[in-house]
């Protein structure tokens, strides 16, 4: 099997980035995904519970955000409905007067728009106790994602065309064969002339298998909860957030999806969640909400890989020739999948010289 590029991962990453290819090359490319499990998107993909909203990873990842915006407002109709409106609430913890403030002032920082929302607007939101509704700040223009949509939209292709998948195709060897490479996995060897670096939490252990530096990407456990609780709740209500980052929440028809918004150091695996996470921000959850927890219905983790700077790694390798990188792209990673893909495919495809100086606005 010779391929033009082969694509190492088919979480949103990779498959994005595939179709991105097929479309800005006309399908003249020979694309090539390959999937070490047994299904695409098993593993962080699979388990996002992902939201469009501008504000999210800082100042370095707006852009991107912003220039996907289109692309999830009027999707290609292959894809379908990609979003539902849905706003970001914001709360001032009673504990910690500065974290609403630094969080408004990170939002200023990049334009991000917002409306500030005094006790009386907020007395709408019983679900919180009265001391978490003094003060806090609403996005309005914030949507849930169809990830699986999203997602199956990228496998799927376009207009006849879209790359070859081939799952449960582990990556055990990579070796520079000519101007090509030669790859070994668990399915069977594949040669290619050009290998993208695409595999999520496990990409640094890629980039040795192919010679390359390691970029000290870093795998961080999220966990969430599903709950019934009692009163149910509202189908409006926004994703709550706590200012100082310690839980957010959201509804799913009668459940509530609840996460401790946490960040812990992990290697790459099927992670699993921890039940004192769980236990933690169940209690969190109860401490400042009105509601009461009925039962814990189903808990799921999922791996957020990130940069030491939490900026994407994008772009050819500095030491190794033929070898794309397109990784490092922490819980963003689906909200950002239109531009960072437009983005990546550019520069495969010669018609941008560096992805880290491109700009991000330009990539639709």
């Amino acid at each position: 099997m010779t391929y033009d590029i082969a694509i190492i991962g088919a979480g949103i990453a990779g498959a994005s980035l595939a179709w991105a290819l097929g479309q800005q090359s006309g399908g003249r490319l020979k694309v090539v995904l390959l999937e070490a499990e047994a299904r695409p998107g098993y593993h962080t993909t699979g388990r996002s519970a992902a939201f469009w909203v501008e504000s999210y990873g800082g100042p370095g990842i707006v852009p991107l955000s912003r220039a996907s915006r289109r692309f999830f407002m009027e999707p290609p109709e292959a894809f379908g409905p990609l979003l539902s409106p849905r706003p970001a609430l914001h709360l001032a913890p009673p504990d910690d007067a500065s974290a609403l403030p630094a969080l408004m002032a990170e939002f200023d920082s990049t334009s991000v728009a917002y409306e500030r929302l005094d006790a009386a607007a907020l007395a709408r939101y019983s679900i919180m106790r009265p001391e978490w509704l003094a003060d806090g700040v609403i996005e309005h223009d914030c949507h849930d994602i169809d990830v699986a949509a999203l997602h199956q939209g990228y496998l799927r292709g376009f207009e006849g065309w879209k790359a070859s998948l081939v799952t449960d195709a582990r990556v055990t060897g990579l070796a520079r064969d000519g101007d090509g490479w030669a790859i070994e996995t668990t399915a069977g060897p594949v040669s290619a002339g050009v290998v993208v670096n695409a595999a999520g939490a496990w990409a640094d252990e890629v980039a040795t298998l192919a010679g390359a530096r390691r970029r000290g990407l870093q795998p961080l456990r999220r966990t969430m909860a599903v709950l019934r609780i009692d009163p149910a709740p509202p189908a409006d209500l926004p994703v709550v957030m706590d200012a100082a980052g310690r839980f957010y929440f959201k509804p799913d028809g009668e459940r509530l999806w609840l996460s401790p918004h946490d960040e812990i150091p992990d290697v790459p695996h099927d992670v699993r969640p921890d039940e004192l996470d769980l236990a933690m921000v169940i209690d969190r959850f109860e401490k400042a909400s009105t509601a009461k927890v009925l039962r814990l219905e189903s808990s799921w983790a999922g791996l957020r890989t990130f940069a030491p700077d939490r900026l994407p790694v994008f772009g050819w390798d500095d030491g190794v020739a033929g070898l794309f990188w397109c990784a490092g792209q922490g819980g963003f990673g689906i909200q950002t999948a239109p531009a960072a893909s437009a983005l990546c495919a550019r520069v495969l495809l010669g018609e941008a010289a560096d992805a880290g100086a491109y700009d991000a606005s330009r990539a639709l």
